[in-house]
């Protein structure tokens, strides 16, 4: 994982930083999100984030940038992007509870309710298996932590 404000980290690494982050403050409330986005090019560039958001107070986030072959399926897109937040999240879960970090996270899916858009379709299938795996999740307009933080390192 990387940070511009930590530079590069391991998962271990990133959880300290989170909970030293939220023991710097621990009179506010804090939302941990997981989301990725990705953009082809000659390949498919994937961004997958953590980003700790201090309620009314900023936040910081880390990220890992893949490039794999490209994806032109929208479909398979989703759902590759989906799993490697799905895999993180797992990941950032267990080392949380050895950490002691009693935050839920919440994975932002980059796909949205605008009937004629390409990922409309694949919101029940998506909501359902991030809710399967056991945890909350937001679509567009609302997975900021997908459509905008890993959009914007995605181009």
């Amino acid at each position: 994982m990387h940070s511009k404000t930590f530079g590069d980290v391991s998962i271990d690494q990133m959880v300290l930083r989170i909970k030293d982050f939220i023991l710097k403050d621990n009179t506010h409330k804090y939302k941990i999100t997981i989301g990725t986005d990705s953009q082809n090019k000659n390949l498919t560039k994937v961004v997958v984030v953590v980003a700790i958001h201090r309620i009314g107070c900023g936040g910081i986030f880390f990220y890992d940038i893949k490039q794999v072959h490209k994806i032109s399926n929208v479909r398979q897109k989703i759902y590759y992007e989906t799993a490697l937040s799905l895999e993180l999240a797992s990941k950032v879960s267990h080392a949380f509870a050895e950490a002691n970090i009693q935050e839920d996270i919440e994975i932002h899916a980059d796909i949205g309710t605008n009937k004629k858009g390409k990922t409309y379709p694949l919101i029940n299938e998506i909501t359902g298996w991030i809710s399967g795996e056991g945890y909350k999740y937001q679509i567009k307009p609302y997975s900021y932590t997908a459509s905008c933080i890993a959009d914007r390192l995605s181009k």
